[in-house]
């Protein structure tokens, strides 16, 4: 960290007031790019006195030096710069920002789309269309955002139409750009989309930031448990540890755990047993998590193990059905081969492959079940599998 960069996150006025003030005046772009790279090392609240800092210097005379700070781009400050540029905006200084919106580069782009919540001309929407699916996440989410702060109806009807995409990518996209709009009423189209995709656990990830999971439970309950449970499959593997604390799990198992004699939660907390002790005997999971994270964890893991396992594995075995949402996970906790062997006669294959993989996990696959799920399988990738079990 540069000597300049101490000054301006310190604490002491004689040293961070020049600095600001340079900064700004002086339009110090080495040292903003710095103020960026560092951000991530910088507790929230040095963050929110340099925000200060540069307010308290930027004006009527200085505040154009800002368009040279859009090259780098930064959550922690975007908020200031804007409502810094729109403040004094003028038509110069929108034609500007519209020629960023078109040429620049994704971090011009990202601010651009911030700036045209505040100034809504109608030359912006078509960057703001063309922006929202970006692969630069900070980029697609303010553009929808923004395209929600007009009330744009075409571009929310055009998003719920993109989650019947065949393509997974494309659908997740679709939900992030859903998720940053903010309209409650495409939740069910969302869980709905996440039914069918073979990336769940990452459309799962995306939900709760539309609506929270106790509001979730509350209005849409099956779909719900749904949703956490494909959470619990994602933690540590496709989704960060660290949303634990954004999703509050700890009081949504808490939640769940006073409904124990409903199948479908009793699935749900037997897979939330399973991860938490995964997470917490082995290393390679936690090793990078800090401090908070860690104890979460644990503290999370601990408060389950007051749950009784043999209660809700007995519980479990009501979602042996085909048609149940949880039959996968139930399979993995199930003890009992009489209730799982009809599922073999499923039209579904791959419910097949799993029922015929249980069952030799139970140690209860014998040539007859082979036999029966042989024929119900016309894959010759699960045949196969099925034959070296």
């Amino acid at each position: 960290m540069s000597e300049k960069l101490k000054k301006l996150t310190g604490k002491n006025p004689k040293d961070f007031e020049p600095v600001a003030y340079s900064l700004i005046n002086d339009c110090d772009i080495e040292l903003f790019a710095e103020l960026v790279e560092k951000e991530d090392f910088l507790f929230d609240f040095v963050k929110n006195n340099v925000a200060k800092r540069i307010k308290s210097v930027c004006n009527k005379d200085n505040y154009l030096n800002l368009i040279h700070f859009l090259r780098y781009y930064s959550p922690s400050y975007e908020e200031i710069i804007i409502s810094i540029l729109v403040k004094y905006a003028d038509e110069d200084l929108t034609d500007t920002m519209l020629e960023k919106f078109e040429n620049g580069t994704d971090d011009e782009k990202t601010y651009a789309a911030k700036y045209f919540a505040y100034i809504k001309d109608p030359l912006a929407k078509e960057f703001l269309i063309n922006n929202a699916y970006s692969d630069n996440e900070y980029l697609a989410q303010n553009c929808a955002s923004t395209l929600a702060s007009w009330e744009d109806k075409e571009s929310l009807a055009q998003a719920i139409e993109k989650l019947k995409d065949n393509d997974d990518f494309e659908k997740i996209k679709a939900v992030k750009f859903l998720t940053a709009y903010g309209d409650k009423s495409a939740i069910t189209e969302i869980i709905n989309s996440m039914k069918t995709s073979a990336m769940s656990e990452n459309i799962a990830g995306e939900i709760p930031y539309l609506m929270n999971l106790f509001e979730l439970t509350e209005k849409y309950y099956e779909d719900s448990l749904l949703v956490i449970n494909n959470i619990i499959n994602g933690l540590g593997e496709i989704l960060p540890l660290s949303i634990v604390f954004d999703f509050e799990l700890y009081d949504v198992f808490e939640m769940l755990m006073g409904k124990i004699n409903d199948s479908k939660c009793a699935v749900v907390l037997l897979n939330a047993i399973e991860k938490f002790e995964t997470l917490t005997e082995n290393d390679e999971y936690l090793f990078d998590e800090d401090k908070d994270t860690k104890n979460e964890i644990y503290d999370i893991k601990n408060n389950l193990t007051k749950i009784n396992k043999k209660e809700l594995s007995k519980l479990a075995e009501n979602e042996l059905n085909e048609n149940s949402l949880f039959v996968y996970t139930a399979l993995d906790f199930v003890s009992n081969p009489f209730n799982v062997q009809k599922l073999l006669k499923s039209e579904n294959q791959t419910l097949v492959l799993k029922t015929s993989e249980t069952l030799k996990r139970l140690n209860a696959f014998d040539e007859t079940d082979r036999t029966v799920a042989l024929l119900k399988v016309t894959d010759l990738n699960i045949k196969e599998i099925i034959r070296a079990l």
